[in-house]
């Protein structure tokens, strides 16, 4: 079958390899769609993050190259023994969180903090970027035929939204800024409305992201004319109830910070590259708090349920669909250079 592999930073090969065999616990998928992730960028352009170079991790005992692709949906084409959950023919998607189950975390159930957590996709096990990934059980959920292909390689992504509001102190009717409008910040947007937010202010340098943001329903504010961090203030006199940081940029962190009312909270939804310095009293003066999430968990049910409702809607955060055999130059290259794109979803055929 065809398949992605990435071999090393701005090394990524579409090649032949074996067609994946459905093990004791598993299901086999047909890839049906796959979506770039901005961690998938992330590798691309400067990797080694989250792959294992040199050493195979800890649970999948692979080590690159390896199959790329954690955002996607697909059909089950073979059910392996003790698999009577799901049979062929169910339409799935995939958490792609690989957990160890005996550590701290994952004795608390928190098993995206597990000590050698990884993702499907770029810790090994397979990945969305082929034609089929057998997959264990327990990571597959199904999805109604109500929802298209491309809309469940959404689920993924819209988990971390969700996930990051529910993690949150928001309650329904506060007020939230989200600092960055990318895929994750414009699904937080989404996550937000979903719970009930009064007012959602968008901060975003991008004018193209920006105006998605607000064809999602939120106020749009361009950092490069106005003091976001006053504008916020002025708004909604005096700061609002929770601010999401969605950039990874350390000055943002600030804006995130100062955005905030009384006992507000800052979420941190990126992951940062380097450090980044914040004054104390900016914390303590206030009452604020700060918190942070990586990745989801016991959201992906709640997901599917909200898109049924027509939240996260596939028809507009999808700006651009390609081939595997175009993914480097179509997909990657292309996120790199144009900011417009939001998610680019890849097929597996022609």
């Amino acid at each position: 079958m065809q398949a992605l592999r990435w071999h090393g930073v701005k090394d990524l090969r579409v090649e032949t390899i074996r067609e994946p065999e459905v093990q004791k616990g598993q299901v086999k998928i047909k890839v049906e769609a796959c979506g770039i992730c901005g961690s998938d960028l992330h590798e691309y352009a400067a990797g080694p993050i989250f792959i294992p170079e040199g050493a195979p991790h800890p649970l999948t005992n692979e080590q690159a190259p390896i199959v790329m692709g954690h955002e996607f949906s697909g059909q089950i084409v073979e059910v392996g023994e003790g698999v009577s959950s799901l049979q062929i023919g169910d339409r799935v998607v995939v958490e792609p969180i690989f957990a160890c189950g005996k550590c701290a975390a994952c004795k608390q159930g928190k098993y995206n903090l597990c000590d050698k957590m990884g993702f499907l996709g770029l810790a090994g096990g397979g990945g969305g970027f082929s034609e089929y990934v057998s997959v264990d059980v327990n990571m597959v959920h199904k999805i109604p035929s109500s929802l298209s292909y491309e809309q469940g390689a959404l689920v993924e992504p819209s988990a971390v939204a969700l996930y990051a509001v529910r993690s949150s102190q928001f309650k329904v009717g506060d007020r939230a800024a989200v600092f960055g409008t990318g895929p994750i910040g414009l699904l937080v947007i989404e996550a937000l409305k979903a719970s009930g937010a009064s007012e959602i202010y968008a901060v975003e340098l991008s004018e193209e992201r920006r105006n998605k943001a607000e064809e999602l329903g939120a106020i749009g504010i361009n950092p490069a004319e106005k003091d976001a961090v006053q504008e916020i203030i002025k708004l909604t006199n005096g700061g609002v109830d929770v601010a999401y940081e969605v950039t990874g940029v350390p000055v943002v962190l600030t804006q995130a910070i100062q955005s905030t009312g009384i006992g507000g909270q800052i979420m941190i939804v990126s992951i940062f590259e380097r450090e980044a310095s914040i004054h104390p009293n900016q914390i303590v003066m206030q009452e604020r708090n700060i918190a942070g999430i990586i990745g989801y968990r016991d959201v992906f049910p709640a997901v599917i349920s909200l898109m049924g409702q027509g939240y996260f809607p596939a028809e507009k955060l999808i700006t651009k669909r390609i081939a595997l055999g175009d993914i480097v130059e179509e997909g990657f290259e292309t996120l790199l250079k144009e900011k417009n794109q939001v998610k680019i979803m890849v097929s597996p055929r022609p």
